[in-house]
């Protein structure tokens, strides 16, 4: 059984949860990785504590207490504008000092961002797309009825 940690931006700290959980439930956007007929259980969900990321450094720690087999980045550190410049550091040091794989991304991203963030350079310049493809795999209409 997979036991995941979310870790969300800290700009949606006040966040429910509602998309990640969903996601996680219907197994899309990055929890699309985890097929439906196995279980998974949720043991942590957290803000990254705010830039530059300072509880990032030790919520893993708990998640992993709690028997957290993996960290997942939440799709609004992606899809946030600007999109957090230290997601990248972040997936490193959790994978380096806590030894949990980190997956990028939670719910699919929402078409209405997609269509906005398509249109920037960030998405051309950068291998962002690459980092979360699994949030980019799903359909329009599914990407849609994450609006």
């Amino acid at each position: 059984m997979e036991k995941i940690g979310i870790i969300i931006c800290a700009r949606y700290r006040d966040c429910g949860g509602g998309k990640c959980f969903r996601a996680l439930r219907e197994r899309h956007g990055a929890f699309s990785i985890y097929p439906a007929t196995d279980a998974v259980e949720l043991v942590g969900y957290s803000s990254c504590g705010g830039c530059p990321g300072g509880n990032v450094e030790y919520v893993p720690a708990e998640f992993k207490k709690n028997g957290a087999t993996v960290i997942h980045l939440a799709t609004g550190l992606v899809v946030g504008y600007p999109p957090c410049q230290n997601i990248r550091s972040f997936k490193a040091f959790i994978e380096t000092v806590y030894g949990l794989p980190v997956v990028i991304g939670t719910h699919p991203i929402p078409q209405k961002y997609m269509d906005a963030h398509e249109k920037l350079p960030f998405w051309q310049d950068s291998d962002m797309a690459k980092l979360c493809r699994p949030l980019l795999d799903e359909s329009s209409e599914i990407k849609a009825a994450y609006n």
